[in-house]
């Protein structure tokens, strides 16, 4: 895909989704800012695309590095031409089990880190009347996840999100779409015990997981210029996992 003279951030874009997402804009011409809290990993990920790509530390559960990174990249560019939110993080536990503080965290990362980002970015898009934004939700917002009852929820959260916004911002010329990844080989499903993703990978109809860029060519469409009347759209990509209307 051709993204030559765009300006894109992909949150959580250190490693899994949001790298290979970074990585298919970067190959695609764009300039890319890589949003991630693991510094190290961003770097060294950034240096490995080359001049186009920069890595901004970026918490997404904190006002503060939110702004500093708007300022940054908007102090260069003037607005994003791309927003992708991919940063994420679950831990797989019963429900009953869990805690007022690991709920806090999942929804102030899952969620309410996409709403900041949104927030801040979208002022500029809609003032230069463009861009498109994709946000990374996750399958278990549409079928629910054992083991992962808030974040299934939160993520539930970022597509009614992505509607909404979908409809409020239309009148700007500005797409926001949605994906959905199944599981996939990423270093959070790597944490999984190995009986629970084998379980998985029996369930899923093409029998393996998703690679990272699989998921990147989904939200690369969205992003791309083959979409400009799309929007509102949640799309999922789990290898049949989840057939769902």
């Amino acid at each position: 895909m051709k993204f030559a003279g765009k300006v894109a951030l992909v949150t959580g874009a250190a490693s899994g989704i949001g790298l290979a997402v970074a990585t298919g804009l970067a190959q695609g011409g764009a300039t890319v800012y890589l949003g991630d809290i693991n510094e190290d990993n961003g770097r060294a990920a950034a240096a490995e695309l080359g001049d186009g790509a920069t890595f901004v530390r970026l918490d997404v559960t904190n006002a503060d590095s939110i702004a500093a990174a708007k300022n940054l990249i908007d102090g260069k560019h003037g607005a994003l031409d791309i927003l992708v939110n991919a940063a994420g993080w679950s831990k797989v536990e019963r429900f009953v089990d869990t805690t007022p503080d690991l709920w806090q965290r999942l929804v102030d990362l899952n969620y309410m880190g996409v709403v900041r980002v949104t927030h801040a970015f979208l002022p500029a898009m809609i003032e230069r009347g463009r861009g498109k934004i994709v946000q990374v939700s996750s399958d278990a917002a549409r079928a629910g996840s054992g083991g992962e009852a808030v974040y299934s929820g939160a993520k539930g959260a970022v597509v009614s999100f992505t509607k909404a916004l979908a409809r409020e911002t239309a009148r700007f010329s500005l797409n926001v779409n949605c994906v959905c990844p199944g599981p996939t080989d990423t270093p959070l499903l790597a944490s999984i015990p190995e009986k629970q993703r084998d379980a998985l990978i029996r369930a899923i109809p093409f029998r393996r997981f998703a690679k990272p860029s699989e998921v990147a060519d989904a939200v690369l469409f969205f992003a791309g210029g083959r979409t400009d009347y799309l929007t509102g759209q949640v799309l999922s990509v789990s290898g049949g996992l989840t057939m769902v209307d």
